[in-house]
């Protein structure tokens, strides 16, 4: 049966969820599944927005087809090639050959390595600035390489001021009925799934994402349609200064976030003391995470939402604790920037993985390192109290308290 809902008079969303998913790119946890998104304009001509993964293939050919009313598709945009968006292109061409690809000239390549059908002739590639007339509507194509994939452009209609964003504003979760922001506590309720989304799937093209809102900053913008997630037309501001600060890597909370891993306790006996301490000294919004516990991504997602990191693990087969290392391997790859660290480190007899913490991290653009100095041997003895509040007040005077 269709589900097909009104975005605008011409502009149809045509998308639909899997709520049944809970590894989304078989990386990252979704306990509220995923929503995957696709509009059509319905115009003098007709345009396509991007199809959507395989599994809800049923579901988008019937909303395609009832939204058509029995009319020819002229062209389907694909702004980004990942096969989540565009995994139905070669079915669709399948029932509309005629119908005009629109494109980055970087596409042409991908969607030949992805399908087999007659590329060349089917593609309108288009540059920075151009545009397609489709009858009252003119949609504007801006390219947004590295957002997060180098072939992506999104696309601007002037006559709605939609954004048709590809992955730029997107978020974890599946649509639950509401299309909008504006009707649901989006701040309250998909705020933190929006900064997992960018931090884990975006996150280390700061600069390529900085560039994009440059040019979107010239556009009047009265919706944000993304390819994942809820459509933005209430919290576009605060969306854009969330994405500035991210992309920029500057910290949203001036606090600090302990993440630790510990084996027989005596780590995180020692971090939970140093959590009580930072409070009694006028810290916070302390965040704490275990990472053997909790998925990376969640934990990475908190490392770009606050200014102070404390690294916290044991020494194990002379090097960091697995959990941990996977930890900062992901810090590495995802290119947080800007953010002051403590590292303690534990071991029973070869306290090791210091300096290994600390080696990792220096490949980090603006990385400071507050202190390193202490090492736990196996439990935090008493005489060692003083360098925890040595530590303390290093913190509290960075955080100018």
């Amino acid at each position: 049966m269709q589900n097909v809902r009104k975005i605008t008079e011409d502009i149809v969303y045509l998308g639909c969820s899997d709520r049944k998913l809970s590894l989304f790119e078989s990386a990252y946890p979704v306990k509220d599944g995923m929503s995957y998104n696709s509009y059509l304009l319905k115009d003098e001509k007709t345009v396509l927005f991007d199809t959507v993964d395989k599994v809800c293939a049923e579901q988008f050919y019937e909303n395609l087809n009832y939204a058509l009313e029995g009319r020819h598709l002229d062209y389907i945009i694909v702004q980004h090639m990942e096969p989540d968006h565009c995994a139905l292109l070669g079915e669709v061409i399948k029932v509309h050959p005629d119908l005009k690809i629109v494109c980055s000239q970087k596409t042409v390549g991908m969607i030949k390595q992805f399908f087999d059908f007659e590329v060349d002739s089917r593609v309108q590639v288009v540059k920075e600035g151009e545009t397609l007339n489709t009858g009252k509507h003119e949609l504007q194509f801006l390219m947004a390489p590295m957002v997060h994939w180098p072939e992506v452009m999104v696309n601007y209609d002037k006559k709605d001021k939609i954004l048709f964003s590809a992955d730029a504003f997107g978020s974890f979760g599946a649509i639950n009925g509401n299309l909008f922001d504006d009707e649901v506590d989006w701040e309250r309720d998909c705020l933190d799934e929006a900064r997992r989304y960018y931090t884990n799937i975006v996150g280390k093209y700061g600069l390529q994402v900085q560039m994009l809102l440059k040019k979107a900053s010239g556009l009047d913008i009265k919706t944000i349609c993304p390819l994942h997630g809820l459509m933005i037309r209430k919290n576009i501001n605060l969306f854009v200064e969330k994405y500035d600060k991210w992309s920029s890597y500057t910290p949203e909370e001036d606090s600090v976030m302990i993440a630790y891993s510990s084996v027989y306790g005596g780590t995180e006996s020692a971090v939970n003391l140093l959590a009580s301490k930072l409070a009694d000294k006028g810290v916070k919004k302390i965040k704490m995470f275990d990472v053997s516990i909790t998925h990376p991504s969640f934990v990475l997602a908190e490392a770009f939402r606050y200014s102070h990191i404390v690294l916290a693990t044991t020494t194990y087969n002379s090097g960091i604790f697995e959990s941990m290392e996977t930890f900062l391997h992901t810090l590495v790859a995802h290119n947080l920037q800007n953010r002051k660290y403590v590292i303690i480190q534990n071991g029973t007899w070869a306290p090791a993985c210091g300096g290994q913490m600390k080696e990792l991290l220096e490949k980090l653009k603006g990385t400071e390192i507050l202190d390193d100095s202490i090492c736990i041997k196996s439990t935090l003895k008493n005489e060692q109290i003083e360098q925890m509040d040595n530590v303390v007040n290093t913190i509290a005077k960075s955080l100018n308290l």
